[in-house]
């Protein structure tokens, strides 16, 4: 329903500014026809789904993130459609990742491979790169 909202919010001003024109709005200057269909999160198409397996019963494979750049394993998992992301500082220090870019996952859970539905939560254990 999200999606019919969003499509029908971003017409309504075509469609009003086709109505219009310079003639006063007596005519029609052109004519815009929208179609919506709603997606479901799990049937929508991804820019980047390398790691997403075969429908079962809606699950997703979790791809393999460790080692990857903290941000880039983020991308990875939100492209395989995996959005409940936590992130937890494997050094045991409690930071916070201010800056994703300077810190590397050294351990996920759940593991790669197994299957999870849209709405598990991913964490990712990462450390500051150098450490």
């Amino acid at each position: 329903m999200r999606t019919l909202a969003t499509v029908l919010a971003l017409a309504t001003p075509l469609v009003l500014a086709a109505c219009g024109g310079e003639n006063g709005g007596t005519q029609p200057t052109a004519s815009v026809t929208v179609t919506a269909t709603a997606i479901s999160p799990t049937t929508a198409p991804s820019a980047k789904t390398p790691s997403k397996a075969p429908a079962e019963s809606g699950r997703i494979r979790v791809p393999n993130v460790v080692g990857h750049n903290h941000q880039d394993a983020q991308n990875e998992l939100q492209a395989a459609g995996l959005h409940m992301l936590e992130e937890k500082d494997a050094t045991g220090q409690n930071r916070l990742l201010l800056w994703d870019r300077n810190w590397e996952v050294v351990r996920q859970s759940p593991k790669a491979g197994t299957r999870v539905t849209p709405e598990t939560t991913i964490t990712l254990y990462s450390k500051k790169i150098g450490e």
